[in-house]
């Protein structure tokens, strides 16, 4: 039998170009720190964040479509924080009640692609 320990990172894709956007996004917005990608990857283009253990690398891609159902789902300590400062930005978030006792919402990074923000348990 095979045993996962964690995930060690979500690959999202975007635009040629897009790299300051990503910035303002996830770095600026979301207040993840930008880490660098290894050289050999890194004339790839894209680039890739961190907050605890949790990264997200965004990769170009030429005919880039936004993943509008497949995303990664964060576990949020201040989810209310986050929420508010989204909301401060422009941001909409939109509340999902689908799951009984669970609170989240999905969000939209600069290039379409869907992100799910869940509130940790307290």
């Amino acid at each position: 039998m095979f045993s996962f320990l964690a995930i060690d990172h979500v690959q999202l894709a975007m635009p040629p170009g897009a790299e300051n956007a990503a910035r303002g996004f996830y770095s600026g917005l979301l207040g993840m720190s930008e880490i660098p990608k290894p050289v050999e990857l890194a004339k790839r283009g894209g680039c890739w964040f961190q907050s605890g253990s949790v990264q997200i690398h965004l990769g170009v891609e030429e005919d880039f479509r936004p993943a509008k159902k497949a995303h990664p789902a964060l576990l949020c300590a201040s989810y209310d924080n986050l929420v508010s400062h989204l909301c401060a930005a422009g941001v909409v978030p939109h509340e999902v009640n689908d799951i009984p006792g669970v609170r989240r919402c999905h969000i939209h990074d600069p290039f379409g692609n869907r992100i799910e923000l869940i509130a940790a348990a307290t």
